[in-house]
């Protein structure tokens, strides 16, 4: 049977994640999959709404810089897929 977790046992889960340093610790307490937990960790709805996990390793500058490019580079995608879509549905015409 599959398990189906609500969104405040997500946000605790990763917030158990980073107190104790392992995603693989914090499942294993939470009796879960740690791939899971990894996805959750990097998704902004449960992680504090941070666009990419936090890396103790770079200064708050870096990581801020860090969160613009992969923001970019979503936005870029997303107007690419958008261009794409025009020109399909302008050849139906």
């Amino acid at each position: 049977m599959r398990r189906v977790f609500d969104d405040s046992f997500k946000k605790m889960a990763v917030e158990l994640s980073y107190s104790k340093g392992s995603v693989l610790e914090a499942a294993r307490e939470l009796d879960m999959d740690a791939g899971r937990l990894s996805k959750w960790r990097m998704d902004p709805r449960y992680n504090g709404g941070t666009v990419l996990p936090k890396n103790d390793k770079l200064s708050p500058e870096e990581q801020e810089i860090r969160e613009l490019k992969k923001r970019l580079r979503d936005a870029e995608l997303e107007n690419a897929i958008l261009k794409k879509a025009v020109a399909i549905f302008s050849k139906g015409d």
